[in-house]
This record gives structure tokens, sequence and C-alpha cells, in this order.
């Protein structure tokens, strides 16, 4: 962008140390909302102060030397906000994942079009033009793959999330395939960014290409293991954009993109570790897959059925029940009826507390996220570190839907795949009971070893229908 025209609103000089200032405080809004949105109480307020920082940096924008074509901006603007407020208000809580990893697979492709439309005018430039720099060139190229395969990526995330895509699609030698799409993009994009004169075919392999690796980089992951992606391809928007944000010398890009890289990239790591897995092996090691391969070791015993009365009867005479929601509870969109019934039992002078595993649910944080929708207090709810101890003192652990992160053998069966991974201890609980559907395995394929215990009883059903079947027990007694 011409920095040295004149600002059709003001002087380039006021114009230019206004946009300045205005970077300085989408600074400080974008790290104040982040700093408060890492705690569930103020976590509305934190979204409220990110999105007056990127108000800010989006105004003052228009303030920039050499701005045009404000028709088209304007449009677009309106047109997003319109599309993005009533998907919002309309997409439910269950749906919220899809729209994360749709949303975020957006921002890599806008950082996508900011490198192509760069690099498509250094293909086509003319002699005594002025051309990008190599080290342009190169954060160019840089920024759009890595937008491009975040865009790619996170469509196919959307798909598996929403059912689109069944199960993880692999076939032999797929990764020395991958590897290879990755060397022959990584080829292409040298280059372009080494100025020499390319024609407007190799840019569009370029990106073709990096499209196409985003594609088949998701395909072959599991569905449990969607928390992790969706975290990974978050971190690639907010470096895309940084990236792109120096091509542009744009600071609130370069801000806004380094701030939501670093959290991604934190939050991945947070993530696998949740898991007990490398990065690594959640994306190459083919698990998390739907009917995948169950558990090295045989289970023994055999589920054991109870009917809602009883559990109501267990639950109402209780001194502590732990409550552990999966997404089974958010598929029966049961979280309103479960908190209804911990009233109940709160009311009775039952001590009532709800454990939370990082990696429960499709997305980090999904289960605090429909908690909080239900109104549940902040004060009730505890991640795994917090509330393990407490297994062994409750008098029940109730289950909602949870499967792979109660599942005793990732302590105790080295032949599990899913060995080491910290898991909530519900198991130690006096009795356990488990609200499911039916006796499948989870969205991971691994038999639940917990299921067959002699202190679990299974409570067939609906999340919500059996829910509200307590509630009516608990009353009853």
């Amino acid at each position: 962008m011409d920095t040295a025209a004149t600002s059709p609103l003001l002087g380039a000089t006021t114009a230019q140390w206004l946009i300045q200032v205005s970077y300085l405080l989408t600074a400080f809004l974008f790290v104040m909302g982040l700093k408060r949105m890492s705690s569930p109480v103020t976590a509305r307020s934190g979204i409220v102060w990110a999105g007056a920082g990127m108000l800010v940096a989006t105004l003052f924008t228009f303030l920039y030397p050499g701005m045009t074509n404000y028709i088209w901006i304007i449009t677009a603007i309106v047109t997003g906000t319109a599309v993005a407020w009533i998907t919002g208000k309309r997409v439910a809580m269950t749906d919220m994942p899809q729209m994360i990893a749709l949303y975020n697979g957006f921002g890599g492709g806008a950082a996508a079009a900011i490198a192509a439309v760069e690099l498509y005018r250094q293909a086509m430039h003319r002699p005594g033009e002025e051309s990008l720099t190599m080290v342009v060139a190169t954060l160019a190229v840089v920024g759009g793959i890595i937008g491009a395969v975040s865009f790619s990526g996170s469509l196919i995330a959307f798909s598996k999330l929403q059912g689109l895509i069944k199960g993880a699609m692999r076939f032999s030698g797929q990764q020395f395939f991958n590897l290879a799409l990755l060397a022959v993009t990584v080829v292409l994009g040298a280059l372009v960014a080494s100025g020499q004169d390319v024609s407007t075919g190799v840019v569009t392999g370029f990106f073709v290409l990096a499209l196409l690796f985003g594609v088949m980089m998701t395909l072959p992951i599991g569905g449990a293991d969607m928390p992790v992606v969706i975290s990974l391809y978050n971190a690639f928007t907010g470096l895309a954009v940084a990236f792109e944000g120096f091509v542009m010398q744009n600071a609130a890009m370069i801000i806004a993109g380094t701030v939501v890289g670093s959290a991604g990239t934190l939050l991945t790591q947070l993530m696998a570790k949740a898991m007990n897995r490398s990065l690594g092996n959640v994306l190459f090691s083919g698990f998390g897959d739907t009917g995948g391969a169950a558990a090295g070791g045989p289970v023994t015993g055999s589920m054991k059925p109870i009917e809602a009365s009883d559990v109501g009867v267990m639950m109402a005479f209780a001194q502590k029940v732990i409550v552990v929601p999966g997404y089974g509870m958010a598929v029966a969109q049961a979280q309103h009826k479960v908190w209804e019934l911990c009233q109940l039992l709160i009311d009775r002078g039952v001590q009532v507390r709800f454990a939370i595993h990082p990696v429960a649910g499709r997305m980090p944080g999904h289960m605090n996220v429909l908690l909080a929708e239900a109104g549940v207090p902040y004060d009730l709810i505890a991640d795994l570190d917090e509330i393990n101890a407490e297994f062994e003192t409750a008098d029940v652990a109730l289950i909602i839907g949870a499967n792979d992160v109660v599942n005793p053998v990732a302590r105790n069966d080295k032949s599990s795949p899913i060995y080491g991974m910290p898991i909530l201890n519900a198991d130690k609980a006096k009795n356990v009971v488990v609200i499911k559907r039916g006796q499948g395995a989870g969205f991971s394929g691994i038999e639940n070893a917990l299921f067959f215990l002699d202190n679990t009883r299974m409570l067939y059903g609906d999340g919500q229908a059996a829910a509200n079947q307590l509630i009516q027990a608990v009353k009853s007694v």
C-alpha cells in the first residue's frame, strides 16, 4: 500500500499518527481480552474487550493513506457481520465445535488470499514497476501456505464434526504421499519467493497444492483427536495472519496474528499433553478414528443395567455426587436437565461437583461452554487436577456421555492406545452410574473397562430423557 499517498480523510502525517496510536490501543485490548478469557468468570467480558480491539483497528484503517474501494470494503464488512450475527444466534451449542472450525478456517483463508493478491501482483508486474523484495515475497509464501493449509484443513475438520465425512480416510503409503506433496509445494513456494520471473500458473499451482495438502493432512485424523486439530489450525491461522501483517506492514495484523498463534500453540500443547501424546502422534498415528481398533487386552465381565428410580434413590441419599459430562451430553442437549437434577440434589443437602477433562467434547472447553449455558456456577466446576482426589470420597460418579476420559485402561493396560493418558478417576467412586445410549465403544473405538466394573451400573437411554427420569425419581423420594 502506498504510504506516501494522501489520506482522503486527513493529512498523511496525522492519519499515520492516529493509525499507529490505534494499533497500540488494539494491542492492549487484544492482550487484555485474552487475559480475561483465561477464566470462565471473565471470559465473556474478554471477548468484548478483544472485539473492541478489532473494531478500533478496523475503523482507523479507513484513514490509511492511499485507501480506496470504500464501497467494496464496507459491503464486505456489513455482509460478514450480518452472516456472523445470524449464524452466531442460530447455531446450537452442540454445533459450536463445527462453527469454531469453520470460522477459524475462514481466517486462514483470508490470510492466504492476501498472500495470493501480492504474489499474483508479483507474477504479473511489468518491467520498471516496483516488485516485492525476496524477504517480503518469502513471508508472503510462508503465510500463504500456512493459511491455505489452515483453510482447507479446517473445512475437513468441520465436515468430520458435522458428520459429512464419516471416520478417517486412509490408504497405503499416505504419509509418503503427503510428504511428497508438501515437498513439491515448498519447491514451488521457493521458486515464487526467489525473485525469478514466474508465471501466474506457478503461483496457482503453489496454492492448489497447499490447499490439497491441508485436505490430505486432515483426512486421516480421527474424530476423537479433533480438539487438538482445531487448536493446531487456530495456531496456523494466527501465524498466517502475522506473516501477512509483515507483508502489508500492518501492525494490527502482526499483533493479532502473534497473539492468536501463540495462544493456539500453547493450547495445542495442553491438549496433546492431556492425551499424553505428542503432536506428531496425533497427526500421523492414525489413532482417534470412529470404529477403530479396540484396546489391547480383552475386557472381562458384563455391563449391569439399572433403572432410573434406583439411581434416583442412590443419589438422593448420597453425601457427594460428582458429575462427569462428555460429548454424549452435548449431542442430547441435556445440560439444562442435568443442572436441574443437580439443583434438586443440592436442595437436599447433597454436595455436587462437575469434573471436566481437558479433551472432553469436540473442542477445547466444550463442556465448560455447555455448563455455562445451563447456568452452572463456576465454583462447582473443577478440572482434572482439582477433582481427581475427590472421587474416592464420592458416593456416586454420574457419567453422562463421557467415554475415553474415564477409561481405567489408560492407567493399567500398557497395550492400550490410550495408556498413560491422564483420566478422571471416576472408577474410584463408591458407585458409578453411566448414562449411555447403547453398548458401543466411544469415539476412538476403544472398549471402556469402566462399564464392566463391579461398582458400575448402566442407565441406558438418551441423555436428556435419562436426566429427566432421574429428576422425577429424586422428586419422588
